[in-house]
C-alpha cells in the first residue's frame, strides 16, 4: 500500500490578489525568496517532497500556475495572448511583488520552466537566478521539429488543435488519457513516490473541463505566440542571470537534442546542469537530488541572492 502524502509541513497556504485573478501559494521556510513552478498537468503539489528540503535555506513559495489548480482561470483570447508564458510570468512577478518580494530565484518543471524562463528574459531586474527542468526554450523546440518530435511529443499539435476538439476528446475518455499518455510520461511509476492521494488528485484535474481547457489553452499559446516571442528574441536577448538546468538522463532531451546546455548556451551565457537519471517527473522521482542540485547552484553561482 502507497503512504498518503503529507504536504508542505510547516508551509501556509496564500491567495494573492493580482490584477487579472487569483493565485494560490504554498508558502514555508526561511531565507532569500525562492518561487517553484509546476509543470503539466500537474499543480504546486508536485514540489511536496522537494520544498520542505529547501526550506531549510530559502523562503519557499510553491504556486500554482494561473489555469492550474486552485489559481485564478485566464479567460481565452483568440491569439491565446491571455494564456502565454510572457503573460503567467507577469501575474507571478505581480504575486511576488504583492508578498514583498522584488527580486528572487526562481525554478520550473515543464510548463512552469517555460514560464520561468521567459520571466527571466521579461523581467531580468526581478530574477535573480532560474532552473529549469525537463526543457529547452519553445522556439527552439517548433524549430527544430521533425518526425522524431512528432512521435515523442505528439500532445503538443494535439492539445494545439483549435477548440473544443482536444477538449471533447479528452472528456471522452480520461481515464486513457491519463493511464496511457501521463503515466506513460513517467508519472507514478517510481516506487514510494506517488502516494495514491497524490495520484488521484493529479487525475482529478481532467474531471475539471475548466482545467481541460486551461491546459489546451496552455499549448495553443505554445504553438503560436510562445514561439513568437521566442523567435523575436533569439539572438536578441539573452538570460543574463545564472541558469540551472536538469533533465532526464533518460528521456526525450537528449535524444531530440544531444547535448541540452548547447541548445541553452545561446539563450543564457551562464548556464550549468546535468542529466539525472528519473523519467520526465525528475523533481518527483529525486527530490532528494533536484534539492541538493538547486540549493547547491543557488548558494555557490547567484551572488545576488542575501544568503545573510
Amino acid at each position: 500500500m502507497q503512504p498518503s502524502m503529507k504536504p508542505f509541513a510547516g508551509f501556509e497556504p496564500a491567495a494573492v490578489e493580482t490584477s487579472r485573478g487569483r493565485i494560490q501559494m504554498r508558502m514555508g521556510g526561511s531565507g532569500p525568496p525562492l518561487l517553484l513552478l509546476h509543470g503539466y498537468p500537474q499543480t504546486h503539489l508536485m514540489w511536496h517532497a522537494a520544498a520542505p528540503r529547501l526550506a531549510d535555506q530559502f523562503t519557499v513559495l510553491a504556486a500554482d500556475l494561473p489555469g492550474y489548480g486552485e489559481s485564478f482561470r485566464p479567460r481565452p483570447s483568440d491569439d491565446h495572448a491571455a494564456h502565454s508564458k510572457r503573460a503567467l510570468a507577469s501575474d507571478l512577478v505581480e504575486a511576488m511583488a504583492q508578498l514583498g518580494h522584488a527580486a528572487f530565484a526562481l525554478a520550473g518543471h515543464d510548463r512552469g520552466g517555460r514560464v520561468a524562463y521567459r520571466m527571466a528574459l521579461d523581467h531580468p531586474e526581478r530574477v535573480d537566478a532560474v532552473a529549469v527542468f525537463d526543457v529547452v526554450p519553445t522556439g527552439e523546440v517548433w524549430a527544430r521539429a521533425d518526425a522524431s518530435l512528432a512521435l515523442t511529443y505528439w500532445h503538443w499539435a494535439f492539445l494545439a488543435q483549435p477548440a473544443p476538439l482536444p477538449e471533447r476528446l479528452i472528456a471522452g475518455a480520461p481515464d486513457a488519457f491519463f493511464d496511457l499518455h501521463v503515466r506513460a510520461l513517467g508519472l507514478g511509476r517510481t516506487p514510494d513516490r506517488y502516494p495514491a492521494d497524490l495520484m488521484a488528485a493529479y487525475r482529478r484535474m481532467l474531471d475539471d473541463p475548466s482545467v481541460v481547457q486551461e491546459i489546451c489553452e496552455d499549448y495553443r499559446a505554445g504553438a503560436g505566440i510562445d514561439r513568437d516571442h521566442d523567435d523575436a528574441d533569439r539572438g536578441a536577448r539573452r538570460i543574463e542571470c545564472p541558469l540551472l538546468a536538469l533533465w532526464s538522463a533518460r528521456g526525450a532531451l537528449p535524444r531530440l537534442y544531444g547535448d541540452v546546455l548547447e541548445v541553452w548556451r545561446p539563450w543564457a551565457p551562464t548556464v550549468t546542469g546535468r542529466g539525472l537519471e528519473a523519467s520526465h517527473f525528475l523533481v518527483e522521482d529525486r527530490p532528494e537530488d533536484v534539492a541538493s542540485e538547486l540549493t547547491a547552484f543557488l548558494t555557490e553561482r547567484a551572488p545576488r541572492l542575501d544568503h545573510s
